[in-house]
């Protein structure tokens, strides 16, 4: 959901759907780590949960690797760098929103050069179980709503803001040019008779 609220402050008419996405899917990448738990691979190892599948450098390369294999040519509507940045940013919520949490080890930010984790000063979501089962017990139903109150209801207000400020600004236009193009036509007679011999 935030890869959404993100993509609202990039869209421009014209924009593939496929670049939304693309984002999305992004947003989700870096929970692939949990596939180590099944092959050994522990919670606070580089390769773990929240590690550097989860750090900056990370999205920047995921951002990259997604515009080379899906967008290497110019798309209509979005340029090529808003696009990366936009892919940049859809990942690295990830990051950020799980660094919100009230649980886990933190996340890996600046790995490979830093492999300490970190929690950010501000933690009001719920840590979400790991497993599909355990999302069906009253553990999980309090992580939905929590995610529902911090991650969704402001993607939906960011979404709604950037919408509100685009017809705000769109209108403000619109009011400008036949402003303009009336103040241009009532000064035209009184030009054309100053002109006259």
């Amino acid at each position: 959901m935030a890869a959404l609220g993100i993509g609202a402050c990039f869209y421009l008419p014209g924009t593939p759907k496929r670049v939304w996405v693309a984002g999305v899917a992004c947003s989700v990448i870096p929970d692939l780590d949990v596939i180590g738990f099944r092959f050994g691979i522990r919670y606070g190892d580089f390769w773990g949960h929240r590690g550097f599948t989860h750090s900056l450098l990370f999205a920047a390369l995921l951002a990259s690797a997604v515009m080379l294999a899906a967008f290497r040519h110019a798309s209509p509507g979005l340029d090529r760098l808003p696009m990366w940045i936009y892919l940049f940013l859809a990942t690295a919520s990830h990051g950020f929103l799980d660094a919100m949490t009230d649980g886990g080890l933190g996340v890996a930010f600046f790995s490979p050069f830093d492999n300490d984790r970190y929690f950010l000063p501000w933690r009001p979501i719920h840590v979400s179980p790991i497993g599909f089962g355990r999302f069906f017990t009253v553990r999980g139903l309090a992580v939905l709503q929590s995610e529902i109150l911090w991650i969704w209801l402001p993607a939906a207000l960011l979404t709604l803001s950037v919408w509100l400020m685009r017809r705000a600004s769109c209108a403000f236009h619109v009011a400008r040019n036949v402003t303009l193009v009336s103040r241009r036509r009532s000064t035209e007679p009184v030009t054309a008779l100053l002109l006259l011999p």
